[in-house]
C-alpha cells in the first residue's frame, strides 16, 4: 500500500480552520502551522473544496472556511477526498492459476480485505473534524484562543 502524507495534512489544514470559529483562514497561516509550503496547503485546499468540504473567501481578508459544520465533516470524507479509494491491492500479476493456494487466494484475499476495509471505514466515520479540535486542544491543556485575523485587513 503506498504511503502519503495527504490525508494526514488534509485533517491537520480543517482542524485549523474548525479552530478559527468561522473566520477566513489563509494558506500561508495554514502552512505555518503544518510547516509546508503555501501551495501544498492550496493543492490541498483545492481538493477539499472539490469534493466540498472547504470554500474560499475571496478579497482582502480572504481565505479557507469549512463548507459545512466540523461536526459534519468526518475523517472518512477527508479520506475519501484526498486519498485512492482502495485501502488494499491485490498482486500486480495474477497468481499461478495452476497452484491450489495461487488459484485460491484471490477470492479469499477479497473478502478478508472487504472485511476489513469495512471495519476501517466505520472507525474513520465516527471520528470528526469538531473531535479532532477538541482533541487538539486537550492535548494542549486549554482552548485555542484565534488571532483577530480582521488586522490582516489593514495591512
Amino acid at each position: 500500500m503506498p504511503t502519503s502524507t495527504r490525508f494526514a495534512v488534509a485533517i491537520h489544514i480543517l482542524t485549523d480552520i474548525a479552530l478559527y470559529h468561522g473566520q477566513a483562514v489563509r494558506s500561508e497561516d495554514i502552512a505555518r502551522s503544518v510547516n509546508t509550503n503555501p501551495t501544498v496547503v492550496r493543492r490541498l485546499l483545492g481538493i477539499l473544496a472539490d469534493a466540498g468540504l472547504t470554500y474560499s473567501q475571496m478579497g482582502q481578508g480572504g481565505g479557507a472556511l469549512l463548507a459545512r459544520p466540523s461536526e459534519q465533516i468526518s475523517l472518512l470524507d477527508i479520506y475519501r477526498a484526498v486519498e485512492d479509494p482502495l485501502y488494499f491491492t491485490l498482486h500486480r500479476s495474477k497468481p499461478n492459476p495452476k497452484c491450489y493456494i495461487g488459484h485460491n487466494i484471490t477470492p479469499v484475499l477479497e473478502n478478508e480485505f472487504s472485511r476489513i476495509t469495512c471495519a476501517l471505514e466505520t472507525a474513520l466515520a465516527e471520528t470528526t473534524i469538531a473531535d479532532m479540535a477538541n482533541r487538539v486542544e486537550d492535548c494542549a491543556g486549554f482552548p485555542f484562543k484565534p488571532p483577530d485575523l480582521s488586522s490582516r485587513l489593514n495591512n
